[in-house]
């Protein structure tokens, strides 16, 4: 049984500690993802426009029987639309066949061509990212910050933001409204500390996708992490989890498998002497997984 923990949003909105994160999970099969989520007890489900999936985000959660209040749900505006965030919006809204989202965030800090060559990855000719040279992401705020007055996001915030970046944007004149969440890359390998208090210093919750350390990392594989997943009784999985939330971070790990989308939503609260040999690994192990090449500087610090 999950612990069932929550957080309190800067609304004061209540954002379940631990969500299905939908990323590079296919239309074929994030239904059924959703479907054996919602039905395990997941009540906050994670998408994004550029995903790809949210039609059929969509009809998992409309065919789960759940009512729509009693779910989460957060999508992503793509950089081509930094222009126009409502008219995303209107797209995503349409796709997942609800009249708003629980939360609205800015996927990634950098405004791409909005007619460029590729919808969502315009280049140049010499290959680089297609950017909006007229255009930042305070303008975005500026659009975006109103969406709760139209009724279709009840919050908004943004994703990939660093500590510089938040900074820019809180201090920016036009900024009304603080975000309500920064959704960004945490796990063992790269804690954030300093992102995580600064957020938490202005009322901004952090939310950690890539919780497990994504495709390939061997945060799993971890001694520490297996040791106290083996004295628990525990998978190392479910003590990644355990850490991530601990932390005051709701987390979204992404999964396809049945199985192991229900043995993540096994949450239980670790001692402080096993988050402190977690948060050991760091000093060993420091690294960032997550970091495509947007043509300019998105992640300033760690």
């Amino acid at each position: 049984m999950t612990s069932g923990r929550v957080f309190t949003l800067n609304t004061g909105a209540v954002i379940p500690a631990l969500g299905l994160g939908t990323w590079q999970s296919g239309p074929n099969e994030v239904y059924e993802a959703v479907l054996v989520a919602l039905k395990a007890g997941y009540r906050h489900i994670d998408t994004a426009y550029v995903y790809g999936n949210e039609a059929e985000v969509g009809k998992a959660i409309k065919d789960s029987g759940i009512p729509r209040n009693e779910i989460f749900l957060t999508t992503k505006l793509w950089g081509t639309y930094h222009t126009k965030p409502e008219v995303n919006l209107d797209i995503s809204l349409k796709k997942l066949g609800v009249d708003y989202v629980d939360l609205y965030l800015i996927h990634w800090p950098s405004p791409l061509n909005p007619n460029g060559n590729h919808e969502f990855f315009p280049t140049l000719p010499d290959g680089t990212r297609d950017r909006l040279k007229d255009w930042d992401f305070v303008k975005t705020w500026e659009l975006v910050q109103k969406l709760p007055e139209t009724g279709k996001a009840k919050a908004v915030g943004v994703s990939n933001f660093s500590k510089v970046n938040l900074e820019k944007l809180l201090t920016a004149p036009t900024t009304e409204v603080v975000p309500a969440v920064n959704q960004v890359e945490l796990h063992p390998y790269l804690p954030q500390q300093k992102l995580l208090d600064f957020a938490k210093s202005k009322g901004i919750h952090i939310t950690a996708y890539s919780p497990l350390g994504s495709t390939n990392a061997p945060l799993q594989q971890e001694p520490a992490v297996q040791d106290i997943a083996k004295r628990l009784g525990k998978s190392p999985t479910q003590v990644l989890i355990s850490w991530g939330i601990s932390r005051g971070t709701s987390v979204i790990p992404k999964s396809v498998t049945a199985e192991r989308i229900i043995s993540n939503f096994d949450d239980f609260v670790l001692e402080e002497k096993d988050i402190d040999a977690i948060n050991a690994i760091s000093r060993t192990t420091a690294k960032r997984l997550i970091n495509p090449n947007w043509g300019e500087v998105v992640f300033h610090d760690d």
